[in-house]
């Protein structure tokens, strides 16, 4: 068993318009761990795998952008995906990633991003775990730390139980919480925790320029009026950013003309989700009005062809 530390370093002449996944750099080190240590990741690591085994209903399902409350977990390919954090794994973590021997000299240029856990099956083949670190659970030791003034550093502290006093910490610190966001194997990633995953590997911020350039598409077609609020939202709205890029790969973008229009005000009344139509556009002159608009195109009123009842969730495949 060997534990990795990934850091992500931003790259040079670029900004916040820069896309995520030409922005930054990651970087995979391998640090050397106590028994102890090790005994703690293991336990930990078995027991989220037995709750996984021992959970017959549990099933992996193709990752999508939106899913239900359903029981399952998502299986995520990196083959031919084409961004940073692919490049770390297929270039740099199955090929004996350099060994930490001064951490804050690393944490001095480059911020520690996740962990992972490698579980070697046999000498030719191996799984890994992954793990987000929030920059909650860094410590940098602020001796050490020049860049802060006197009342932005922190004193970090622990209570020791041979002395009954409180002592400092001293060097860096890493809070290793008893979760696992995901798991790697043959160049499939096994999704456990699906927004931390989307965060670790970028899709997060993927998933806001996407959006973005949903909405400029939005502001070329004849039927949309001013989408500067719609903007305004995708820039701080994740889960407007998902349902958008579900609307596209559901196709229901295309087509729309006024007789597509005037069924979406029809579908809005009936649902009480009614979008802003005036001279034949789509307007959105308030946070409603994107919420209905997207909710109908995304056909998110759904009819049970059983019962006949009508459901509402963005969730769903295409059968059909």
């Amino acid at each position: 068993m060997k534990m990795y530390f990934i850091t992500r370093l931003q790259k040079e002449n670029t900004n916040a318009r820069t896309p995520f996944n030409e922005k930054y750099l990651f970087k995979i080190y391998q640090i050397q761990i106590t028994s102890e240590v090790r005994s703690y990741l293991y336990k930990l690591s078995v027991n989220q795998f037995e709750k996984i085994s021992q959970n017959e209903e549990l099933t992996f399902l193709e990752y999508d952008v939106i899913d239900d409350d359903t029981n399952h977990l998502f299986t995520y390919s990196m083959k031919n995906k084409v961004h940073s954090f692919a490049d770390m794994i297929s270039e740099q973590l199955k090929n004996s990633p350099p060994k930490i021997t001064n951490l804050h000299e690393i944490l001095s240029d480059e911020s520690l991003w996740a962990y992972s856990i490698e579980f070697q099956i046999d000498p030719n083949e191996s799984f890994y775990t992954f793990r987000k670190i929030a920059p909650s659970k860094v410590g940098i030791d602020e001796k050490e730390d020049q860049s802060k003034n006197l009342a932005q550093k922190v004193v970090r502290t622990v209570f020791n139980t041979n002395t009954n006093t409180l002592d400092l910490l001293k060097g860096e610190t890493v809070n290793l919480d008893k979760q696992i966001d995901c798991i790697f194997f043959e160049d499939t990633f096994y999704v456990l925790r699906k927004y931390s995953f989307e965060e670790l590997v970028g899709l997060q911020a993927e998933y806001t320029n996407k959006a973005f350039e949903i909405s400029k598409r939005m502001d070329t077609l004849a039927c949309f009026g001013d989408t500067k609020l719609l903007n305004e939202n995708i820039a701080k709205k994740p889960q407007l950013n998902r349902r958008l890029i579900k609307l596209e790969k559901l196709g229901n973008l295309q087509n729309l003309d006024e007789r597509s229009i005037r069924k979406l005000v029809r579908l809005g009344k009936k649902n009480k989700s009614e979008i802003n139509v005036k001279e034949g556009k789509i307007l959105f002159e308030s946070e409603s009005d994107i919420e209905n608009t997207v909710k109908l195109l995304c056909d998110f009123f759904k009819t049970g062809e059983y019962s006949g009842k009508t459901y509402g969730t963005y969730a769903g495949r295409i059968q059909s």
